[in-house]
C-alpha cells in the first residue's frame, strides 16, 4: 500500500478488516521508508474506509512506526474517525497511547508545519486537561488563534454561540513516539508509567539521558505509577536499585505506586528500600499531602556536585534562545520587549517579591537550562489569555507558567534545528519562590538577560 503524499503529510488509507493477519498486508517497512524519503513531518494511517480492527492489527502499525522513529521524527498516528474508533483506540492503549489521534486529515493539517500562520480561529476541547493545554500551545505557537473549552458544558454552549470558528477540535489526543516509558509532570513531580512485565528491556525502553537531564534542572521527585506492573524480575530490579543510587547524589527521592507483590518476590521490595526507593498504595498519598512532597523534594531543588561551566557554542546560540523567548513573551502577553542589559555572571535577582519562575532543560547535540523569572502579572496575563479568564489560583498560574516555557522550549528546539543542532527538551519545572530556584543554579555561572514588558522586567537566564 502506497501513501498519498501532500504538503509534507504521508496518509495510508487501509480498506476493510485491520487485524493480525490483514495489517502486514496493507504497508510494509518499505512503504513507510518511502514516505519518508518524501520528506513527510507526519505519518498518519486513514481510518475513513477501514469497516472493523483490533488491537493486534493496529499493533503492527505501531510497531513499524517505531522503526521509522529511530531514524525520523516525524509525527505519526491515526486520523479519519468517528467517535466510537477512536474511544476504542484510546481503550486499546489507554497509557501506552504514544501516537497522536486527529479526528479529520484537516485537523492533522493545522498541527503540521505546512499550515503555518494561517491565523485561523479554533475551538479546542478535550476531557484531559494537558491535552487541551498543549493542543492550545502548538496551535498558537503555529500561528493560529485558539479557544480553549474548560469543560463539555462550555464546549457545546462555545459551539453553538454562533462565534465564527474556521475549526473545531475535540477527539484528538497529541502523542509522542520514541520514549516509550511515558512521563508527565504533576505537581514538580515527574511521573514515568509502567507496565506488564519488566525485565532487562526496561533499561531500553527507559530515556536515562532525559531523567538525568530532568535532575540537572531541578526535578527532585520522581514517581513511577506501577498500577499495571504485573511483576519484575532481576534485570528490573538491578535497574531501579541503580537509578535509586543515581538519585541519591541530587538528594532526589523515587517512589513506586500501586506495586504489588504478589507475583513478585517480596525480597525485591525490601531489596528497593534497601537502595532508598518508597512504596506507596495510593497516588494521592503523595500527591495531596504537601508536608509529604516538601520532605520528598518536590518543593525543593537542592543542588548538585557537579557544576557545568557555560560554553562557547552555548554563546554562539544565544540569539536564537533569546528571540525564541521574546517572539513567545511579546505573543502571550501584547507587550513588545525591551532589551535592559546582558551579562554573564551567576543568576542575580535584586527584588524577589511577587516573582515566581520556571526552569527547561535541553539535551543532544549542545545541552543546558533555560531559566525565566517572571512576575506574577505576567504569568496571570498568559493565564488569563489560555483559560479566557482571570484568576488568581496560584497553582493555575504556575500550570500556565509552564505551558509557557515549553513554547519557549519547543521555538529554541526549532531554531536549532534549522542550523542542523538536533536536541530534545525536558519537561519545565516551576517555582512558586524564587528561594528554592536560588538552590538550583547556586554557582552557576550564565548568560543573564533582563527584558521589560511595558513595566514588568522579566528574567531570562541561560546556563548548564
Amino acid at each position: 500500500m502506497k501513501a498519498v503524499v501532500k504538503d509534507g503529510i504521508a496518509v495510508f488509507s487501509p480498506q476493510g478488516f485491520i487485524d493480525a493477519n490483514s495489517s502486514s498486508a496493507f504497508m510494509s517497512i518499505e512503504d513507510i521508508e518511502a514516505a519518508t524519503n518524501l520528506k513527510a513531518d507526519m505519518i498518519l494511517i486513514s481510518l475513513k474506509k477501514v469497516v472493523f480492527f483490533n488491537r493486534n492489527g493496529l499493533d503492527i502499525f505501531i510497531k513499524l512506526f517505531s522503526k521509522i522513529r529511530k531514524k525520523n521524527q516525524a509525527i505519526v498516528g491515526f486520523c479519519d474517525y468517528d467517535r466510537k474508533k477512536y474511544d476504542a483506540v484510546r481503550k486499546f492503549f489507554q497509557d501506552e497511547l504514544n501516537f497522536s489521534l486527529f479526528k479529520t486529515l484537516e485537523i492533522a493539517y493545522l498541527f503540521s508545519s505546512s499550515f503555518k500562520n494561517q491565523n485561523k480561529n479554533i475551538l479546542i476541547y478535550s476531557t484531559d486537561k494537558s491535552q487541551r493545554s498543549a493542543m492550545a500551545i502548538e496551535l498558537r505557537d503555529g500561528g493560529h488563534n485558539p479557544t480553549v473549552a474548560q469543560s463539555i458544558e462550555d464546549f457545546e454552549d462555545k459551539k453553538n454561540s454562533g462565534a465564527a470558528y474556521d475549526y473545531i477540535i475535540d477527539s484528538t489526543f497529541l502523542g509522542h513516539m520514541g520514549q516509550k516509558v511515558a512521563a508527565r509532570v504533576t505537581g514538580n513531580a515527574i511521573i514515568y508509567t509502567i507496565s506488564s512485565f519488566l525485565d532487562v528491556e526496561i533499561a531500553e525502553q527507559f530515556n536515562i539521558e532525559y531523567h538525568n537531564n530532568s535532575l540537572n534542572v531541578g526535578f527532585r521527585l520522581f514517581i513511577f505509577d506501577a498500577y499495571k506492573v504485573l511483576s519484575m524480575n532481576i534485570h528490573a530490579l538491578n535497574f531501579f536499585s541503580k537509578l535509586a543510587s543515581s538519585a541519591a547524589e541530587y538528594n532526589a527521592s523515587i517512589c513506586f505506586v500501586g506495586m504489588k507483590f504478589d507475583k513478585t518476590p517480596i525480597v525485591f521490595k525490601e531489596t528497593m528500600e534497601d537502595a532508598g526507593i518508597l512504596f506507596y498504595a495510593q497516588m494521592d498519598d503523595i500527591l495531596k499531602n504537601k508536608n509529604l512532597l516538601k520532605e520528598l523534594g518536590a518543593s525543593s531543588a537542592a543542588n548538585i556536585k557537579n557544576k557545568r561551566v557555560i560554553n562557547k557554542e552555548t554563546i554562539l546560540e544565544l540569539p536564537k534562545f533569546i528571540d525564541a523567548t521574546v517572539a513567545t513573551l511579546e505573543m502571550m502577553t501584547n507587550a513588545k520587549a525591551t532589551k535592559e542589559s546582558l551579562n554573564v555572571r551567576n543568576l542575580t535577582i535584586e527584588e524577589k517579591k511577587d516573582k515566581i519562575a520556571s526552569s527547561i532543560g535541553y539535551y543532544g547535540d549542545m545541552d543546558g537550562i533555560i531559566i525565566l523569572v517572571f512576575p506574577k502579572e505576567i504569568a496571570k496575563k498568559a493565564c488569563e489569555l489560555l483559560i479566557g479568564e482571570s484568576t488568581d489560583d496560584l497553582e493555575m498560574i504556575l500550570d500556565t507558567l509552564a505551558e509557557l516555557v515549553n513554547i519557549v522550549g519547543g521555538k529554541i528546539k526549532t531554531l536549532l534545528s534549522d542550523e542542523n543542532i538536533s536536541v530534545n527538551i525536558t519537561l519545565p519545572r516551576t517555582y512558586q519562590d524564587i528561594d528554592s530556584l536560588m538552590e538550583v543554579v547556586e554557582g552557576r555561572k550564565g548568560v543573564q538577560v533582563d527584558l521589560l514588558f511595558g513595566n514588568d522586567k522579566f528574567l531570562f537566564f541561560l546556563t548548564r
